[in-house]
């Protein structure tokens, strides 16, 4: 199928950490009847044609008139089943936003997390900025993921459409990225630019760099001997770079899941570390010290995955700077992705 062709290349085009990193991002095509998704967890640049999740959109567009429970994970469970039941083939569970990607009536959508978008969606007057340099987008304040987002979305894109006659084809989302929405190749890449090369523009006007500039210095193997011995099996496996000023708290999705929301910097002690698993439920994910950054994971790969995500986030916490600096999510907010089987599940795919 030539159009299912064009989705898999345009998601290794975007697949690239200047957009994604990690299992973030998605992408899909859709006809009239069956929706095709990227599987949860997996990478944009891996997609082939045969992994893409296909669903009976009939079926998917019943989920917008279920009534669900009002207790957060319970309404995601239920959800998340209904879902798995519009499933058509055996490509593994589809993205969280697919019933977002069935809401957009163009023919191709593709979700990422660029690096350029989140300094400024991540930022304290993001909002501002969007609508002065993107006034035809869709501006949208942080909502949780999954159902929520999908629902609060659905009667928002509504609305838009009778205010303009069609669709957004460029959503901005608060601490989480943007989707974008087109009938061809062509229109997909054109809306990117029409996005990416403004806040290149920005950036430069005002100095500001995504380089973080560490270089990657001479490994501490005591201190690594260390971590291992204070977080055990967490750090079963360990990435490590020169220094970069680490973001010290939560930012996006991605970063949570990834990186955690707040990085380990206090003395490497049995007693500081068990301080940190009582305040947080949880070993880090990051660690400061001395002049470098560790990734701590149970896998090499969640290692990696930890160390790319502090340093996305540090790069973040820079390019914000130029729109008033990031503004962190709210506590409530950070706590439903720490808590959500979704997010547990999409990181265990990624091990």
């Amino acid at each position: 199928m030539e159009e299912l062709s064009i989705i898999t290349n345009l998601s290794h085009e975007f697949g690239t950490p200047e957009y994604v990193k990690g299992g973030g991002g998605n992408t899909s095509y859709k006809d009239a009847s069956t929706l095709w998704v990227k599987p949860s967890g997996t990478t944009l640049s891996g997609l082939k044609e045969e992994t893409f999740v296909t669903l009976n959109r009939a079926k998917v567009n019943e989920l917008y008139d279920v009534e669900t429970p009002a207790e957060p994970h319970a309404r995601e469970e239920l959800v998340k089943n209904f879902m798995g039941e519009a499933v058509l083939n055996d490509a593994g569970r589809p993205s969280v936003e697919a019933p977002l990607h069935n809401i957009l009536e163009t023919k191709f959508v593709v979700h990422t997390h660029a690096l350029l978008v989140n300094g400024m969606t991540c930022a304290k007057d993001g909002e501002s900025v969007s609508k002065r340099l993107f006034p035809d987008a869709l501006w949208v304040e942080y909502i949780d993921a999954g159902y929520t987002l999908c629902m609060e979305l659905h009667g928002r894109i509504n609305q838009y459409k009778k205010d303009h006659g069609r669709i957004p084809k460029i959503i901005m989302l608060k601490n989480h990225g943007i989707f974008v929405s087109g009938d061809t190749a062509e229109e997909i890449r054109s809306l990117y630019a029409s996005v990416m090369n403004p806040l290149r523009e920005e950036y430069e006007k005002l100095g500001i760099s995504e380089n973080l500039g560490n270089s990657e210095g001479t490994r501490d193997l005591e201190a690594e001997s260390k971590i291992q011995e204070i977080f055990g099996e967490d750090a079963a496996f360990i990435e490590s770079s020169g220094f970069f000023e680490c973001v010290p708290g939560p930012i996006t999705p991605d970063h949570l899941v990834y990186a955690r929301a707040f990085p380990y910097s206090d003395e490497l002690s049995q007693e500081q570390a068990d301080a940190y698993r009582a305040k947080h439920g949880f070993a880090p994910k990051v660690v400061i010290h001395g002049d470098r950054i560790y990734g701590l994971g149970k896998t090499v790969k969640n290692a990696g995955l930890a160390l790319l995500f502090a340093q996305d986030g540090a790069q973040v916490l820079k390019l914000s700077q130029a729109f008033g600096g990031v503004e962190y999510m709210t506590d409530p907010a950070r706590e439903f992705i720490e808590n959500w089987e979704v997010e547990s599940y999409r990181q265990s795919v990624a091990s």
